[in-house]
Order: C-alpha cells, then structure tokens, then sequence
C-alpha cells in the first residue's frame, strides 16, 4: 500500500481521469514522483469498476483500491444488502474478507464483525477504508482465517466463507473441495465454533453437488441482480437434517422470491401453447425448480425440458410475462411472412439450433417489438412461439 496515492493532488488526478483513454495515460508516464505508473492506473481502473458496483466506496473520499481483480470478484453493494439482511447477531467471521464488502454489509446486522484476510496489503488496504467509510465494529485480521479460528477460543454467531474458486494447481474449479480453503475439510472444526455458517459460492456452482460435498444444509440461496445470477449461498446448521429450502431472488427495481423444497416431487401437466407464455428469471433457471414453478403457479409446461410454462389467464409471475401472438412451425418462409421488417427479439429453449444460427439462416435482425420463442412443445415438435412482451 502507497501511502503517496492518498495525497489530495493525486486523488483529484485519479478522479479526473476516471474517463480518460488509459492507453494515452501510460505512455505520458505518471507525473508523481513516488508513484509508479502502473499503480496510478491500477487505482483509476479500480474505483471506475466502483461507480455503479460499489457506490459506497466510490463517493466516500480518500479510498484506497486493489487491484481490479479484486473488484471484479468482490461482491457489488447491491448483494451483499440483501446478503446481510438474511442474518444478524452478535458477532460474525469472515474466512476470506477480500475487500470487506460483504463485512461492511454486516457490520450493520452484527456487533462485530471479524475480517481475515492472507494477502497482507489487501488486509492494510481494508483497514484504511474501515476508517474512511467510519465503520468501527469491523476488527481486521491480517492472516489465515481458518487457522485464526481453529486456534482461538472464540465462537460466533455465524461464520461466513467465501472460497477462492482458483486453485493454484488446478487452476478454475467448481466443486467446493477443490477451492481454497477447502471447506468440506474443515467443516467439522468450524462446526466447534459456530452452530451456523453461511457459504458463497460462484453462480457457476451445482447445487446438486455442492448439497453432496456438504453436511447439514438448511437452505439454498440464488442471488440474481438485473436478471443476471451472481452468488449461490449456501446456509449450514450444525446437526440440520430436515428438507433443504431452495431461495431464488432476482434483485431490481421489484425484487422477485420463489422458493421450494429441494427434496419435494412436484406434481404439474404438459400443455400445448395457451395464450400466454412466461418464462422465469435467471435465479428461478439456476435453481432448478422447474416442477414446482409449474405446480406453485398452476401453470402448464410446454416440455419435460423447454422450461416454459403457459397459462389461459394472466397471472403474476416472477420473470418474464408474454402473449402468444402465433403458434408457428419452424419454417423459414412461413416466419418471414409474418415479420415485413425481419426484426425480433430470440429466445431458444430445448432447441436443435442456436440463436446465431436461425439469425444466419433466416436473417432475421435482432430488435423491435416481437419476441420469438424457439422450443419443443410435448409432441417433441420444434415451434416457434410469436410473441409480444407484456
């Protein structure tokens, strides 16, 4: 950490030129004497990632960024809110604290907060930003937070872990005991310590296989923001056995919950297309609940795997509503005649082609005010539902 970057005429240097062509930065050089270029740059291209992911941070004066890894991988304000508002209590520990994010989030649920962190001047650059933000129920600890835990004599409320998902010898990896640290491993040691641990996992993570990996799940969160998945949580208490609650939240302007039983068969009909369509949000998708949408929301399902549903009356529905315009067979001539501008909006779901290629093969454009669903209906017959969003 560079004491030299907080100087006011360099902050204001920074903030200057948070949209300046960088390529023409580099070659200019940095004026400042006790500052490398690159870690000029590396603090503009930094808190530019923080406009929109980590507000906060980026209108608080004097704070200090990481590289932008760092915040790439750390998660934005929005869900480390509503993170933080599933738990609360006297005292929490974060394994892996990163860039605190997450730990700012609970410190406003919690007494005190404990954040660990191996990468030393990431730790240094944490506790500078505490100050700066005036948080003070946050103790920072620079070293290994499984190690800290294991040899004192503390017990918390919660402990919350964050697994790295690169591995230094087998590079990117999915399966928990893989990522370090290695939290299947210690599961049984941090159980001693707290009765309750909750578990970030990356939104490429398999549910089934992560409930394998573990033991005493209670419940499965899918975090989405924008429609977009960004976190699967996992909650463990200690001697749990009972069924596994699987939570899907999209965040945005309505938040949008559907939640169901892992372990529960859900009963639902197979239906041809009605006159509506709805498909669910990216949260509902990852979290594989297809059966219990269709039973929950008394609504038909066009196949097994197309993961559209459709209805004779409108309801509300946590993802996308539309109206069935035409029910069409996948024919190239037959499409055209019904789209004079050759614009539209493509959806496929269990389809035998690509989006890119019924774009080439049709050259239809993408845009306007039509949306075409490409799926399978449960003839096993490729369809295109002509739509319009409502």
């Amino acid at each position: 950490m560079n004491g030299a970057i907080l100087e006011k005429e360099v902050q204001n240097f920074i903030q200057q030129n948070l949209n300046a062509d960088l390529t023409k930065l580099i070659l200019k050089g940095s004026p400042f004497e006790n500052i490398s270029t690159p870690e000029l740059i590396e603090q503009i291209e930094a808190k530019k990632k923080c406009e929109k992911k980590l507000p906060s941070w980026f209108a608080a004066p004097n704070i200090y960024y990481p590289n932008k890894l760092n915040i790439e991988q750390t998660s934005s304000e929005a869900t480390a809110t509503f993170k933080s508002s599933l738990i609360n209590g006297e005292n929490i520990i974060d394994v892996t604290g990163g860039f605190g994010v997450d730990d700012v989030a609970f410190s406003k649920h919690f007494k005190a907060v404990t954040h660990c962190e191996l990468n030393s001047d990431l730790s240094a650059i944490v506790n500078h930003n505490l100050q700066q933000l005036g948080i003070k129920n946050i103790t920072t600890i620079d070293g290994n937070g499984i190690d800290y835990i294991l040899n004192n004599n503390t017990t918390y409320d919660w402990i919350y872990i964050d697994p790295s998902r690169r591995n230094d010898i087998k590079g990117k990896v999915f399966l928990l005991e893989d990522c370090l640290p290695n939290v299947p491993l210690h599961l049984s040691d941090l159980l001693e310590k707290s009765n309750k641990i909750l578990i970030k996992n990356s939104p490429l993570m398999d549910i089934t296989s992560c409930i394998q990996e573990l033991q005493f799940v209670k419940e499965i969160h899918i975090i989405a923001l924008q429609n977009e998945v960004k976190e699967v949580l996992v909650f463990i208490k200690k001697d749990y056995q009972d069924e596994i609650i699987i939570k899907a939240t999209n965040l945005g302007k309505e938040t949008q919950n559907f939640e169901f039983t892992y372990q529960q068969e859900y009963d639902y009909e197979l239906s041809l297309p009605l006159k509506y369509l709805y498909e669910p949000n990216s949260a509902i998708l990852k979290s594989g609940g297809f059966s219990a949408v269709a039973y929950q929301f008394k609504l038909g399902k066009l196949h097994q795997h197309s993961h559209l549903y459709t209805s004779d009356k409108l309801i509300s529905f946590p993802g996308r509503q539309f109206e069935i315009l035409e029910v069409l067979s996948y024919n190239k001539k037959e499409l055209l005649k019904r789209l004079p501008s050759k614009k539209a909006n493509i959806t496929t779901r269990n389809f035998k082609e690509s989006v890119a290629n019924i774009r080439k093969k049709t050259g239809i454009k993408d845009g306007g005010d039509i949306y075409l669903f490409f799926t399978t209906n449960k003839k096993e017959e490729q369809i295109v539902l002509l739509s319009k969003k409502i």
